[in-house]
């Protein structure tokens, strides 16, 4: 190959890349990230691990030395972090956080997109998407399904929403993080599957811990009681499997289930939990929640009816 050939090449992955989203700093495609919490950290590192320029700012500078030291930049503040790339990522605690960080860095946003992986409502997404907007900046949503130890595995996934076009154009830099899941247009979408699977999982969690606490407060140790919780756990995508099109075609009926028998079992259940010495207001909450819906005159249908109930129907 020869020297002109080898340049014209280098060019045209060049053009490639910045067709792609991938702005360019010394060969490299460029990243802006802005939170150094432990997930900004780590996506930090996955951007430097894929060989990406990266610019950082946080609030707490010496959270960046050890990036710094791996090559990254430390912007001296959040408009010079905005300034230095097109493409821009947060990775706040809120949207709160993210407004505060934008409106400082303000005068640089035209022409930007920023990726925002904080954690927020879908409205608070919106808000943002029109502010943005309005200072000629492009907007993703953003939401994170792993933990840190998740970043940089392409298994891993987030929810996108937004302009179809912006998530195309830096869906390769979005893949360094993790799988990207694209919801739609709507820029609320991706903070609502989010915000919808950490109903899920926060309340699984604490019904984990909750029936833990019980089991020790019997004498039986967590690690004894792990494998039949993980037993329990595993049996859950079976009935989430059977009930989604039955609740998908509005079919309560109790065939299978009745709102009756669940409430005589919670109340087993809550009866339990007191005896044994542990707060019991999370299984009482549940079962008041049953009963009421017995006392609305469903306790012959199955317990899917509280879909509608709980949507006020």
């Amino acid at each position: 190959m020869s020297v002109a050939q080898h340049e014209n090449n280098k060019q045209h992955e060049s053009n490639k890349r910045q067709e792609n989203g991938e702005q360019q700093e010394n060969g490299k495609p460029s990243v802006t990230l802005i939170g150094l919490g432990p997930m900004g950290l780590a996506m930090a590192g996955a951007y430097l691990d894929a060989g990406y320029a990266v610019t950082l700012w946080n609030r707490s500078p010496g959270r960046a030395d050890d990036l710094v030291a791996r090559g990254a930049v430390l912007a001296p503040d959040a408009a010079a972090a905005v300034a230095a790339n097109e493409l821009v990522v947060l990775s706040l605690t809120d949207y709160d956080a993210a407004f505060a960080v934008l409106a400082a860095a303000e005068a640089e946003l035209a022409g930007r997109t920023v990726v925002n992986l904080s954690s927020d409502t879908p409205d608070r997404a919106r808000e943002a998407a029109r502010w943005l907007a309005e200072r000629g900046a492009g907007h993703l949503t953003g939401g994170v399904q792993v933990p840190p130890s998740g970043i940089g595995r392409p298994e891993s996934s987030t929810y996108y929403s937004g302009p179809a076009e912006l998530f195309r154009r830096h869906l390769a830099a979005l893949e360094v993080l993790t799988g990207a899941d694209y919801r739609g247009d709507d820029p609320g979408l991706a903070q609502l599957y989010y915000q919808i699977q950490m109903d899920l999982f926060w309340t699984s969690l604490a019904a984990y811990l909750h029936a833990t606490a019980v089991a020790e407060a019997n004498g039986i140790p967590a690690d004894a009681f792990l494998p039949y919780a993980t037993s329990t756990a595993a049996s859950l995508p079976g009935f989430l499997a059977f009930y989604a099109p039955r609740i998908a075609a509005g079919n309560h009926e109790g065939d299978v289930d009745r709102l009756t028998m669940g409430v005589a079992s919670l109340e087993h259940v809550v009866h339990t939990v007191e005896a044994s010495g542990v707060d019991g207001t999370l299984p009482r909450l549940l079962a008041d929640t049953f009963r009421k819906a017995v006392e609305a005159g469903h306790g012959g249908s199955s317990v899917t009816s509280l879909v509608p109930l709980f949507k006020g129907e």
